[in-house]
């Protein structure tokens, strides 16, 4: 996954996968989705992405897989 922010358009695009777009939907007038053929998420378009999100932080959790013999686990990094 990487997002990239576009100061000079204030948009941030998030890219789940390298897939090839066959279709975009829009969620509202600012928030657009790109999809595959089979309809999975390629990538999210946020323009005016200053009042759409919290872009000055961005963190990451990952939250790992509890087991019995395993304890919940997180690894966060930012």
């Amino acid at each position: 996954m990487r997002i990239k922010y576009f100061p000079d358009t204030d948009t941030a695009l998030m890219e789940f996968s390298g897939l090839k777009v066959a279709e975009t939907k829009e969620i509202n007038e600012n928030i657009y989705v790109d999809l595959d053929a089979s309809g999975n998420l390629v990538a999210m378009t946020i323009e005016h992405a200053r009042q759409q999100a919290s872009l000055p932080s961005l963190s990451y959790e990952q939250i790992d897989e509890q087991t019995p013999d395993n304890p919940l686990q997180r690894a966060i990094g930012s």
